[in-house]
């Protein structure tokens, strides 16, 4: 049988024709309105301050701009930006790969989960800024203390989304693996991983912003140099403008990593049926 042949038996393929429109209509004008409402609040806050708004207390878009172009110029944004996001990204990274992997060996263990969770839900429950202090004695006032305090701060996040995704399982999947002669193996990799993929990324998504908090609360009880530094420093020099500036910054980088996550998700999300 020649290739000819061979293709042509092969599933019909038909060629969906759609308009650029009908493919990327949605996604465009949800961008769109996203532009637009940026621009009306900027413009709004540009024009309202001075005349209606003090910019001693609310900044203004330009004050903002020029602050972040003094910073661009002698240094101070791109120094602090790094280690700010270095210590996101170790806190992220640890606190979220440590969270994953307890939560695959401890939530299919339905007994010892139900023993450790009133145990757990306390820990959660317990304000990360107040371990601040705990950590500068056990740790110093390094980077070391920054990190972990964002990786305590993503861990319980990751850790119960992705319980929960554990426990999610279709049960009729994991049986009828089983009664084709699958074993745990085949359970965990062929079935639980894939499955609880949804509750995976929801706490990596989430906890997100809570890693950049954890960085940010670390520097400012205790740090001289990073975002959360310049915020305390700008604060004490009742400097509005750099206080802003750096709050713009650190919503920049975690509006980037929230991009990554997303984008993680949609590529592992690939085998999941269509949204109607």
């Amino acid at each position: 049988m020649s290739a000819a042949t061979s293709a042509r038996s092969g599933p019909v393929r038909v060629p969906a024709r759609r308009t650029w429109w009908q493919r990327h209509g949605r996604s465009t004008l949800v961008w769109g309105w996203r532009a637009a409402l940026t621009v009306v609040f900027v413009v709004a806050w540009q024009v309202l301050s001075g005349p209606v708004l003090d910019p001693q207390f609310v900044s203004s878009p330009g004050g903002i701009v020029s602050r972040l172009g003094d910073w661009v110029d002698d240094g101070t944004l791109w120094s602090n930006s790094w280690i700010t996001l270095k210590e996101i990204v170790l806190g992220f990274l640890l606190g979220a790969g440590s969270a994953a992997l307890l939560a695959y060996l401890l939530a299919p263990l339905r007994i010892l989960w139900d023993v450790l969770d009133p145990f757990v839900m306390a820990l959660y429950s317990i304000p990360k800024v107040a371990l601040a202090p705990l950590f500068i004695v056990w740790f110093g006032i390094g980077t070391d203390m920054k990190v972990l305090l964002a990786a305590v701060t993503v861990f319980f996040l990751v850790f119960l989304n992705t319980a929960v995704g554990v426990h999610e399982v279709d049960r009729g999947l994991v049986d009828a693996v089983r009664l084709m002669g699958g074993g745990r193996r085949d359970i965990a990799l062929k079935v639980t991983l894939p499955a609880s993929l949804t509750g995976l990324l929801t706490g990596l998504r989430v906890s997100i912003p809570y890693a950049l908090i954890g960085a940010v609360i670390g520097e400012l009880v205790a740090s001289n140099r990073g975002l959360g530094y310049l915020i305390s420093d700008s604060s004490s020099k009742f400097d509005t403008d750099g206080v802003f500036a750096t709050l713009v910054v650190l919503s920049v980088i975690a509006a980037a990593l929230n991009g990554l996550v997303n984008l993680l998700g949609r590529r592992a999300g690939r085998w999941k049926p269509l949204d109607s």
